[in-house]
Order: C-alpha cells, then structure tokens, then sequence
C-alpha cells in the first residue's frame, strides 16, 4: 500500500507534465488572416531547415529538406530528400488524401498506420507514428505536428517527438519557397 501511495503523485505528475505539453487548439487560428492549403503551399518546390532536439534541449541533428509536391485529383505527393548535417541522407514520400474542409490523411514508407491532420486557418496540425532509425535499431515514435503560415510565405514547423507517450524530443523546421 505505502508503495502505491508514493507511486501515485509521481504517475499524476508524469501524466500532467505529458498532457501539458501542447496546449494550441486549431479553433485558435480560425480567424487568422491567412489560410494553410497544403496542396497549395506544398505544390512545386519548397526548401526546408530544421534541428532535431533532444527532451533536455540539445541540439542532436540538424538538416535540410528539398521537397517537391505534386497534386493529381484529390492526392497531394510530396517527396521530401533529407540532407543531415552528418552526412546521412534519406528519403520519405508522402502520399496525402484531400479529404476537403481542412482534413488530410496520408501515409509515408516509414509510417505505420495513417497520418491524420486538420487545417484551420493558418494553422495546420498532423499526427502520426514513424519507425525512425536509432543506431542500429528502429524505434516507433509518435509526431505532433504544428504548422503555422507566416509572413512572406514562411513555414513553420514544430513537432512533438513521443515515446511510449513521453517526450523524447521536438523538431523545429522553417519552410520556404523560391524566389
């Protein structure tokens, strides 16, 4: 019993502190002065640079992405070519639905399952799990995407990095295109 009563506040501690960790709501951004299409922002090419950050701040990768989308009917494919600051180069492809009033699904070759996400505004949020490489391992891990349309066209990106419902880390990436 003693063991449960101190085991207690520490599991409702954890469970705050995990819940607490994004509190935006897209209903925030439904008056934005700016809206976030994807298949319109996304189409052609966009350049992107990011970090990787680890729970306790530092900085583990850095990178840069070239992307290009193409949208066919109701299907946005972006395939987005990561160059890591250490060499490491990989490639993703994403393969999005447009589901209409906001609501994409989409799938990826190293995501399990299915992305689901929900523009409101200038906002833009996606969720999802990758199998991501570590070492010699892969570990599965939850993303929390929030995307907000800026001025000039910026893109900003930050994602919330969860394992076994923890935070491991957060991705921040800025978008930018062309010209």
């Amino acid at each position: 019993m003693r063991f449960k009563a101190r085991l207690a506040p520490a599991i409702l501690a954890a469970g705050v502190a995990v819940s607490g960790c994004v509190s935006n709501s897209l209903d925030d951004f439904s008056s934005a002065d700016q809206t976030l299409r994807l298949e319109e922002y996304f189409l052609g090419e966009t350049t992107a640079y990011g970090i990787f950050e680890d729970r306790f701040g530092k900085i583990r990768r850095q990178f840069k992405v070239d992307i290009t989308g193409t949208v066919e009917g109701d299907t946005l494919t972006l395939v987005e070519e990561f160059d890591y600051s250490d060499g490491e180069q990989d490639t993703r492809t994403w393969t999005i639905d447009i589901l209409g009033d906001g609501r994409y699904r989409g799938t990826a070759n190293d995501v399990p399952g299915t992305a689901q996400g929900q523009a409101v505004g200038n906002a833009f949020n996606w969720t999802y799990r990758v199998d991501l490489k570590v070492g010699d391992g892969t570990w599965n891990v939850g993303f929390d995407d929030w995307m907000y349309l800026l001025q000039d066209g910026v893109l900003l990106n930050r994602a919330y990095v969860t394992r076994f419902g923890l935070r491991i880390g957060e991705v921040t990436i800025a978008f930018r295109k062309p010209g």
